[in-house]
């Protein structure tokens, strides 16, 4: 029983939402960073559900470069994140508005 394509597309539509919504509505910078990650997923959903629908592994190796991007933007930006609170105490994105070198 095959999962028809547009289950994959609601679905990651619906997350990219929620990811969207997060971005542009919470201040916290960690909720920010988590709303980035629910819309990569969303887009590894996108892929992974072409890929089946057309019977090969392309998509699937976009989503584990994907995967990887995703790593290492969460990596750099919790970095970040502990830079700018050890400096400022708050991790609100308002409040990051000018950046010192």
């Amino acid at each position: 029983m095959d999962i028809p394509i547009e289950w994959y597309l609601v679905l990651s539509a619906f997350l990219f939402v929620i990811g969207a919504a997060g971005v542009l509505t919470r201040r916290n910078m960690f909720i920010v960073l988590l709303s980035i990650e629910l819309m990569m997923n969303a887009v590894n959903i996108n892929l992974i559900g072409f890929s089946r629908l057309h019977d090969n592994f392309i998509g699937q190796h976009f989503v584990l470069f994907t995967m990887t991007v995703a790593a290492a933007e969460a990596a750099v930006g919790l970095a970040i994140v502990t830079s700018l609170f050890r400096n400022r105490q708050t991790t609100m994105v308002d409040l990051f508005d000018l950046l010192k070198g």
